[in-house]
């Protein structure tokens, strides 16, 4: 998400992405084109007594509608808030809260792993929302008549925040009650086991309330149904990584300096690309007189046309800046950088600054593959060596 920082709560930055600012009016027009109906929904459910003349006359429903919009979005924050004060209660650190389409969301820099904490963090967000509910009901009950659109907002902003808490204690994972339910299904079982578990009810619940969309035309429940699928989908692959590549280090899965295939920075452009056809390598590091210089990849390589290939060297299209990882560190660490960074493979250097292998994304799959087949790299380590 493209977002600005607006300020800070607590030291916690508040961003807002740039689709909450398209968001924001749709949200105003559609709270004020509805305002008579929800003025009258209110009179049903609380006996709320507001006249609707005085609400839906000339300019008020839209002021209702922006009023009630922004609220809204305030109430998402303090929902917020509530996970990250109570995360930070714990020691961890929260990146920020960004606004965007679909609401709200805290950034964590790690996720708990203690079935408590976790529980503890998931149900603090619904709670505030429930005290801000609560919180907008007694002044919309307490608030004279003659405070009708001020206790059109509080009403409203009442039964949203009410229905916000519900909403969220749905088992849609990785929604708050879909970490609620991994919390409960950790205390017995594996991390790892209980978020696959949590994502599997989690896409189910966002196919079901997808279709639920779609039949009634909701193109906002389609799309948050598609942002549950997905984050359920994505957070079950990264748990599940980080379980298989526990005590695993870069040492373990990296091609070492002796099986390197390394090019010098005087190779023209165009015998790169002859040898990235023949090896069937897409990065190489570029070494001179054995010292490290560089990393050149297909990408580089693709910015050079065709017809001045011969011309260019590899010094003149490799990265400087490398990104680099040292064999000790541990293959998550390695696989987020990656992510981070957008990037497909990682220099492994030693101490001293000095090239002893890489391990490219492909390294990492692989490994995975045959943790997960095998339940170990072990197999594959006593192969390597029988070979």
């Amino acid at each position: 998400m493209r977002s600005f920082r607006i300020g800070s709560l607590f030291g916690i930055p508040i961003k807002l992405d740039l689709t909450f600012l398209i968001i924001l009016p749709i949200f105003a027009y559609l709270i004020g084109n509805e305002v008579g109906r929800t003025a009258e929904m209110l009179n049903t459910v609380w006996n709320a007594g507001l006249v609707t003349d005085g609400l839906t006359g000339g300019l008020t429903p839209w002021i209702l509608g922006v009023a009630a919009a922004l609220g809204l979005f305030v109430g998402v924050v303090l929902h917020e808030l509530g996970h990250s004060l109570t995360a930070m209660h714990y020691g961890f650190s929260i990146d920020s809260i960004t606004l965007w389409i679909f609401g709200g969301i805290a950034s964590f820099t790690e996720m708990p792993e203690d079935w408590k904490q976790e529980l503890q963090i998931a149900i603090a967000g619904p709670v505030v929302s429930v005290l801000v509910g609560a919180v907008c009901y007694v002044g919309f009950v307490s608030l004279p008549s003659s405070l009708d659109t001020v206790r059109f907002v509080l009403g409203y902003l009442a039964l949203l925040n009410f229905v916000l808490a519900v909403f969220n204690m749905l088992p849609g994972f990785p929604m708050d009650g879909g970490r609620v339910l991994r919390a409960l299904l950790a205390r017995t079982r594996p991390y790892a086991r209980a978020t696959q578990i949590a994502a599997e009810v989690g896409k189910a619940f966002a196919i079901l309330l997808g279709l639920w969309g779609l039949f009634n035309l909701q193109i906002l429940l389609v799309g948050i149904a598609f942002f549950i699928y997905i984050g359920a989908s994505s957070e079950s692959q990264q748990v599940t990584m980080k379980a298989a590549f526990q005590d695993v280090s870069v040492r373990d899965l990296m091609t070492p300096r002796d099986d390197l295939h390394t090019v010098s920075p005087d190779t023209s452009v165009a015998e790169l690309m002859r040898r990235m056809f023949t090896e069937r390598h897409t990065g190489y590091p570029v070494v001179e007189n054995g010292n490290l210089v560089g990393l050149v990849t297909l990408d580089d390589a693709r910015d050079v046309r065709e017809v001045e290939r011969d011309a260019y060297t590899v010094g003149e299209v490799m990265s400087e800046d490398l990104r680099t990882v040292t064999p000790d560190t541990d293959a998550m660490t390695a696989i987020n950088e990656m992510q981070g960074n957008g990037i497909g493979r990682l220099l492994v250097v030693d101490q001293f600054g000095d090239l002893v292998g890489l391990i490219s994304r492909t390294d990492l799959m692989t490994a995975f593959n045959i943790i997960q087949e095998t339940g170990s790299l072990e197999p594959a380590r006593r192969s390597e060596t029988a070979d």
